[in-house]
């Protein structure tokens, strides 16, 4: 078992930056894939980054890329979504969750645990 807790939401204006992170409790941390989702009203939840145990590979969706960075501290059973050149479209509650899969790691499906998920929201 697996306990998720996010934090760093807010408002800021478009063009702004937030650091997100993700404070994991319980079973041994660093055997997870972390993954970064979000969920707009009305709208699935979309993947947004994932990092594998190691940190040796990350992925993104194609909208953030270039704008968003994950990463990971395992020493502090930690995950962070640095998110720079924020746009309005990124309003969205943004989830962590913990897989223990290296594969389909963009579907909600393969993650095990969830977070409570914190408020994001960008001004125009």
């Amino acid at each position: 078992q697996v306990q998720l807790v996010e934090s760093g939401g807010g408002l800021v204006q478009a063009g702004g930056s937030l650091r997100l992170s993700c404070a994991a409790s319980g079973r041994t941390f660093t055997t997870y894939t972390m993954g970064w989702f979000r969920q707009a009203p009305g709208k699935e939840r979309e993947f947004v980054a994932a990092i594998t145990w190691s940190g040796g590979r990350t992925y993104y969706t194609d909208s953030v890329k270039g704008r968003f960075t994950i990463s990971r501290d395992n020493a502090k059973n930690t995950v962070y979504l640095q998110m720079n050149s924020l746009k309005p479209e990124d309003t969205a509650v943004y989830y962590c969750a913990a897989s223990s899969l290296t594969y389909n790691l963009g579907s909600a499906d393969a993650y095990d645990y969830w977070g409570q998920g914190t408020q994001v929201t960008v001004s125009s």
